[in-house]
Formats: structure tokens, sequence, C-alpha cells
């Protein structure tokens, strides 16, 4: 059997309902954990709740006793800004009324050692209708929460007990290690609180450096500023005494202004009567000078037409005299020609030319003349074909090429075989290479 262990006061909150009895309790530790928001109280929600710290004895009495406020938000946590030392203020408690084990201390609204918590309290009822103190002590001797008790109960309730003694323990073991649980992570997160102040503050001191950094250069700007508004203020001073020397001017100016365009005026007024005076004169002078120009230019054209008509008689008659010369003078050639190709011809001289496709041709002495009038008419007479065929035959003899004329405008000049004969020649035919001479022959057939 294990020794037994020796009971000791305990902390715990109860809460009040809305009906005035009370319902939740838990022990201190666990209220600790409900303020650092390891759990919330979703009943709680959106409410204000009323609640004692107790302080029990191991008899099942109250010792000390804080009614307090405690606001809790919609998610049932409670108010983050709720700080109220309620041991501090128990301990500094008078002592008040008796709930069993003395008179308790007691802090309540009307009973504060500390008067800046007094909103934050509230002052229990003693009427005989609804008594708080005694729904607290009801409470606190129902030992909800399991608590080890200093002395054995009486034989009268020892068997009504010893049924719920094993229940209880087991109870108050696991209240004791979430007890413990609670108080170990409140201890994590005082520390991670006092790493989060520490960070805290060297961000502060950090931004009051920034701060003060931007403090300096604003005050050198601010000093800028000064500076520039006092530059500004004297180019305003400048800035007037200028204006005032430029409508000074600008009077003056508007005045002279005045004075030139009255000037101005005046001399446009005795230019313009002068220009006209001027004008009338040059008109006077001009007209006379054309008069005399007119007479003159009559006077000359009257003697050139005479000169002219001198000049076209004359020329007439040099025209006739030409005319009359140039018969004689052809008459004396040919007769003289004639006269001297007949005593050639008398000494027994031939006249003999040569002609592709004819050979050379002996012309008789009467045929002189017809032949100085065309040679190539002759020769294509003596070769039997036109005059026409003979020129075509000579070009395709000399350049046996296609002479037909492509779209472009230029000449085929494809080599074809050469025609010897002029009689033999077909133009269209000889002159034209094998394409174009189908196109020949049918543009001759249309």
């Amino acid at each position: 059997m294990g020794l037994k262990k020796k009971p000791q006061m305990v902390e715990a909150v109860l809460f009040f309902n809305e009906q005035g009895s009370i319902g939740k309790q838990m022990l201190f530790t666990e209220f600790e954990a409900l303020l650092d928001g390891v759990v919330n109280i979703a009943e709680f929600a959106d409410k204000q709740k009323r609640a004692a710290y107790v302080l029990i004895t191991p008899r099942l009495q109250i010792k000390s006793l804080v009614c307090f406020y405690l606001d809790f938000d919609e998610d049932g946590a409670p108010d983050g800004g709720w700080n109220i030392p309620l041991q501090s203020l128990a301990d500094q408690a008078e002592r008040g009324i008796d709930l069993g084990a003395g008179p308790v201390r007691l802090v309540t609204h009307d009973n504060c050692p500390v008067a800046s918590y007094r909103h934050f309290l509230w002052e229990p009822s003693d009427s005989p209708e609804c008594n708080d103190f005694v729904q607290l002590a009801d409470a606190v001797k129902r030992n909800a929460l399991g608590l080890l008790l200093d002395e054995e109960p009486q034989p009268a309730v020892a068997t009504s007990l010893k049924a719920g003694s094993g229940q209880l323990r087991e109870e108050r073991e696991q209240r004791m290690k979430n007890a413990e649980l609670l108080k170990q992570q409140r201890q994590l997160l005082n520390t991670l609180t006092q790493q989060h102040d520490d960070e805290m503050n060297r961000l502060k001191a950090d931004a009051q450096q920034r701060i003060q950094a931007q403090a300096e250069r604003i005050a050198a700007l601010q000093q800028s500023v000064d500076q520039q508004q006092a530059d500004n203020a004297a180019l305003q001073v400048r800035i007037a005494e200028l204006q005032a020397e430029l409508a000074a001017q600008a009077a003056s100016f508007q005045a002279s202004r005045k004075d030139m365009g009255d000037q101005l005026r005046s001399l446009e007024q005795d230019a313009r009567h002068e220009a006209e005076q001027m004008r009338a004169q040059f008109d006077r002078e001009l007209q006379d000078k054309l008069d005399k120009l007119q007479a003159q230019h009559k006077e000359q054209l009257s003697i050139r037409d005479v000169e002219m008509s001198y000049l076209h008689q004359q020329d007439a008659d040099n025209q006739q005299e030409i005319k009359r010369l140039t018969e004689t003078n052809a008459q004396l050639l040919t007769q003289g020609g004639l006269r001297y190709l007949e005593n050639l011809s008398a000494l027994g001289v031939m006249f003999v030319v040569y002609h592709a496709g004819a050979g050379h041709l002996t012309i008789p002495l009467q045929d002189v003349e017809l032949y100085q009038e065309n040679p190539m008419a002759y020769a294509a007479g003596k070769c039997f074909v036109s005059e026409e065929q003979y020129r075509q035959w000579v070009d395709h003899y000399q350049q046996p090429t296609c002479s037909a004329v492509m779209a472009n405008g230029e000449r085929c000049s494809i080599p074809v075989d050469r025609v010897d004969v002029p009689g033999r020649f077909v133009a269209g035919e000889s002159n034209c290479c094998s394409r174009h001479k189908a196109t020949a022959r049918v543009r001759n057939v249309g």
C-alpha cells in the first residue's frame, strides 16, 4: 500500500450561469490555460460571465474569494486584454464573511485593495433568495473537482462515498496530469512570449534607429525647404521689382508707339500725296513717250512696207531668172552628155554594169538614160521579175536569214537557205524559217 499524500490547499475558478447557480468549475491551472488560449469554452461565446477565484482548504472550505467578470468573444475565447492578478489581490484583501474556515480574504467590487481593478469585479449577493456565498460554499463542498480531503468522511455517509471514491480519485489524478501538462505548456508559452518580446524589443530598437535617421533626414530636408522658401521669397521680391520695371517700360513703349504711329500716319499721308503727284507726272511723261514711239513706229512700218514690196518684186524677178537659167543649163547638159556618149560609142566603148542575179549587163546607148533613172528596175527587168521582188531577193541574197518580225518587234534572224536566182525567190517562203513560213502562208491565203 502506497504512502498517502497529504492534502494541500487548492486554487480553483467557479463560473456562475444565467440562473445564478454554479456552472462550470476548473482548477486554476486550467484557468491559466484558458487565458493563454490553449482551450476555448464554446458555451461562453460572446458572453460576460461572473466568476469567482477561490482558495480551498483540504476540508473543502473557502479560504480566499475574488469575484470578477470575464468577457468571451464569439469563439468562446476569453478577452486577450484581461489581466487581473487574482492571487495578489487575494493576498492583499481584508478578511470578511466566515464560510466555515473562519473569515475569508474577500475581494469584491466594494472591497478591492486596488481601486483600478474595481470595474472588473462584481459584488456578490447575500440575500436569502439568492445568496452567492452559500452557492460557492455548497459547490466547494460537493467536491466536483475531486480534491483530496484531510479527514475521513462520517460513518453515515461512508457507505455512499465509498462507491464513488475510486472514480473521484481517477478523475483527480487525470485533472492533476492535465494541470501539469497545462503548466508545462504555459512555461513553453512564457518562453516563446519572452523570445517574442526580445525580438519585438530588437525590432523596436531597429525601428527607433530608422525613425531617428528619418527624423534627421526630414530635418535636413526641412532646412533645405526653408532655404528654398527664403530663396523663393527673394525671387518673389526680385520678380515684383522686374514687373514694376516692365510696367514702366511698357508704359513708355506705349507712349513712344503712339508718337511713332502719329508720325507714321503723317508720313504716310505725305508720301501718298507725293506718290499721287509722281504717278500723275509719270503717266503724262509715259503717254508722251508712247505717242512719240507710236508715231515713229508707224513711220518705220510705212518705210518697211515700201521696202518689202520692192523686195518681193525683186525676188519674183530673180526666181524667173533662176528658172530660165536652170532650164537652159539642163538642155545644155543633156545635149552635151548624149553627144559625149555617142562619141564614145562610135569609138567602140561599151557600157557594162554588174547586178546580183543578173550578172554583167551590157547597156545599149539608147538605154543609158533609162538605166540612170532607176538601175534596180532595169536589173529586175533583165531578171524577168518585178522591182519589189528583186529588191527583196537582194536583201535575202546579202543576208540569208528569216525576215519575219516577232511579237516583240524584233526580227527573227534565223539562218535560211539562200536562193541564188531571183526568179525562184518567193517572198514569205524563201526568206522565212519553217515556223514563220506557215504563218506567212496562212496570211497569204487569208
